[in-house]
């Protein structure tokens, strides 16, 4: 099935198509597609086609620069096989995973010829992976990992260690010296001090959402990209053009629409510090308390800087003041004004986003230039759009080979992407209660027969489309009056009698 937001572009305009370049892979001898490898291949390599290790100018045993999604990279020893095909890369589950990316993905690859040898290493292992282990973990894991093999590490990494006999141990890399990459030698000092790290604290950063988790909002996507990605990524374009990045973009739209889910995303993939102010939680009765937890949040990205500063629901903070009748949304209003013009003359690092499904409510002063200057606004989604958003949710989803997602597109007009969630969700619902008979609750566990059998159809998409009312028609449908029997009686005889009112008309 050929992509929808693809055959947008090709249909559209040269304006559209430049509007979204940024979108659009650049081709690079460089980039090339992740693809399958056994997993217990080595952490440390990565396999390419002695073609591709040639065109790159590169040999059997170097080390490379690969750097995946949401800015991050790690260093690997680059070999050749004539088992991998020209374009690809094969590189094992650990190394995709410090990488944030899966099979089918593109990663850039990059000569890293001059890389220090380590003075000092720290590594911990994850509580989970050492639970019921006895014994020096350093001797039974470490120590084999490391000797006598050229390993190159980065801080923050994560890499499985084996020991004979025993289930593998996930340690995570905490510092090194010197910073960034380097080499483990003869002579590096590994230290484990410290707690085991909680995996807790360390798994939801790699399930955070990403640009690939959104649909239905392609163009809202490449004008917020050209916002953010640009200055945090490539901040010499507009030194060398001569002018300063937008600071505050305004994202306007009904709800469900992905205007907060964009905010994570942007966040996510430009590895960004991501500071979320909820505007109705951050107002207090206290005096001075709600401009004080405005400014904490400033000062708290600018010290994590590059940041972004998400405000959800900024209509409830930042109404029009001459229209408020509360001293406290005046101030705050006040307050966000002088700190928005701050965020410029201070920092070139902090970007402030911000939503609404109210503009018109908005204190027209936060949306001049230098404020909250940028405008983008998110619709309810097309047809391709709908699309788009299906294949998202209905990626991981079983479904039965009769489910037509494109007529399911063209049958939810009006329906916003948080419906189109809750439409596969609720369908999937209904294909279980469709098994509870098969289905023991007092039981432990479910038949591997009926496990195998759940597959979500196209009825259980129709059973759900009769009922369900999409958000966006049902918050601006107007309540309408049952009209009375008396009503309509009357009614009735009103319009019965029109005939004869018009022949007594052309009569005069």
């Amino acid at each position: 099935m050929a992509d929808p937001s693809d055959a947008a572009d090709q249909s559209g305009s040269n304006d559209l198509d430049i509007s979204t370049a940024i979108l659009r892979p650049k081709k690079s001898p460089n980039r090339l597609l992740v693809d399958e490898v056994d997993e217990r291949d080595d952490n440390s390599v990565a396999t390419l086609n002695p073609n591709t290790v040639k065109v790159l100018g590169l040999f059997h045993g170097d080390t490379i620069l690969v750097r995946g999604k949401k800015r991050r990279d790690t260093v690997l020893i680059c070999l050749s096989s004539d088992g991998v095909e020209e374009g690809r890369i094969q590189m094992n589950k650990v190394a995709r995973k410090n990488l944030r990316v899966k099979l089918g993905d593109l990663v850039a690859v990059h000569p890293c010829p001059t890389i220090p040898s380590a003075k000092r290493v720290h590594v911990l292992p994850f509580d989970d992976s050492i639970k019921g282990l006895s014994g020096n973990i350093f001797n039974l894991y470490l120590q084999p990992y490391f000797l006598n093999a050229y390993r190159p590490v980065r801080k923050g990494d994560t890499f499985l260690a084996y020991a004979r006999g025993m289930p593998a141990v996930e340690f995570k890399v905490i510092a090194t010296d010197p910073a960034g990459y380097c080499i483990i030698a003869q002579d590096t000092v590994i230290h484990t001090e410290g707690d085991p790290v909680k995996r807790k604290d360390e798994e939801p950063k790699f399930g955070d959402v990403g640009y690939e988790h959104i649909g239905g909002c392609r163009k809202q996507m490449a004008q917020i990209r050209e916002i953010v990605d640009l200055p945090v990524r490539l901040p010499q374009l507009f030194k060398s053009i001569g002018i300063n990045a937008p600071r505050g973009i305004l994202m306007v739209g009904p709800p469900g629409t992905g205007k907060t889910l964009m905010a994570r995303a942007v966040a996510n993939e430009t590895g960004a510090f991501f500071f979320l102010i909820n505007g109705p939680e951050i107002m207090s009765k206290m005096v001075g308390e709600s401009e004080a937890n405005l400014r904490k949040a400033f000062e708290e990205a600018e010290k994590n800087s590059p940041a972004i500063i998400f405000i959800d629901e900024i209509d409830s903070i930042a109404p029009k003041r001459d229209i408020t009748n509360g001293d406290v949304e005046r101030r705050v209003v006040s307050q966000l004004l002088a700190l928005m013009d701050g965020v410029t003359a201070r920092s070139g690092d902090v970007i402030v986003m911000a939503a609404t499904n109210r503009p018109n409510v908005i204190d027209p002063a936060l949306r001049r230039f230098g404020r909250f200057d940028r405008e983008v606004e998110f619709t309810i989604p097309d047809t391709a759009g709908r699309l788009e958003i299906l294949n998202i949710h209905t990626k991981n989803m079983a479904l039965a080979k009769d489910v037509d997602l494109e007529q399911i597109a063209a049958d939810t007009d009006g329906y916003v992407g948080s419906d189109i969630a809750s439409l596969c969700s609720e369908a999937a619902m209904q294909q279980i209660r469709e098994r509870m008979d098969l289905i023991d609750l007092d039981g432990e566990t479910v038949d591997a027969n009926v496990l195998d059998s759940l597959r979500v159809t196209m009825d259980n998409f129709r059973f759900v489309l009769k009922t369900f009312k999409p958000s966006a028609p049902r918050e601006t449908a107007p309540e309408v009056e049952v009209l009375s029997q008396k009503f309509l009686s009357f009614l009735t005889s009103f319009f019965v009698s029109l005939p004869n009112l018009s022949s007594l008309t052309q009569n005069l």
